[in-house]
């Protein structure tokens, strides 16, 4: 018998949590399920001039609420299945403390100690363009945060690669939070977060 996955099992104590609810089947179906998920591919080049394929997640649990709000995390063992169960468990965290924003969730498959700081910042910037080009960013769509293996500095390099291909948007820099206080960061967010 396998073992089931982590989106497994979030769906699993959803489903055992819903029955103790009142609320309309129909509505239920819809809250239990992913709305978005996008998967991407991309090259990086390497110090040493070699291409690397890397692979990533974006994934929006529920559109409910706009925008939609989680981290991006860096680790080998990112996969779709984890990013879809930590978006829906954003979205319960949001909701039960009625936070007016639907859970997200993004995830880069690298192991950090294997890249130079130069490259982490093309691997950043790259996955921050192609969230870019498939609307899975912005700040009235869904606003990425730091998370594991991610801090300030790659929140900073996304909302300067939002704001240089998004020139006109206004409130570009809320496209993301987290950033360093001197790149339109807030004090104390560090601290907030534990």
């Amino acid at each position: 018998m396998t073992k089931p996955s982590f989106w497994q099992r979030v769906r699993k104590t959803f489903d055992r949590a819903a029955r103790l609810t009142a609320h309309d089947p129909s509505l239920l179906v819809q809250i239990r399920e992913c709305d978005s998920v996008y998967r991407v591919s991309f090259p990086v080049r390497r110090d040493d001039g070699s291409i690397e394929v890397v692979q990533a997640w974006r994934a929006e649990h529920s559109h409910h609420k706009l925008p939609t709000k989680g981290g991006i995390r860096y680790s080998m063992n990112v996969a779709q299945d984890e990013v879809m169960a930590l978006a829906a468990l954003m979205t319960f965290k949001c909701a039960v403390v009625d936070v007016p924003h639907g859970g997200a969730k993004g995830g880069v498959r690298i192991a950090r100690h294997r890249y130079s700081d130069a490259e982490i910042e093309r691997i950043t910037r790259r996955f921050a363009y192609e969230l870019i080009r498939k609307n899975f960013i912005g700040p009235g769509t869904d606003v990425p945060a730091p998370d594991f293996g991610t801090s300030s500095r790659e929140m900073a390099w996304i909302a300067d690669t939002y704001g240089a291909l998004a020139p006109d948007k206004l409130y570009s820099l809320a496209c993301v939070t987290g950033k360093p206080v001197g790149q339109g960061g807030i004090r104390g967010r560090t601290e907030a977060t534990g």
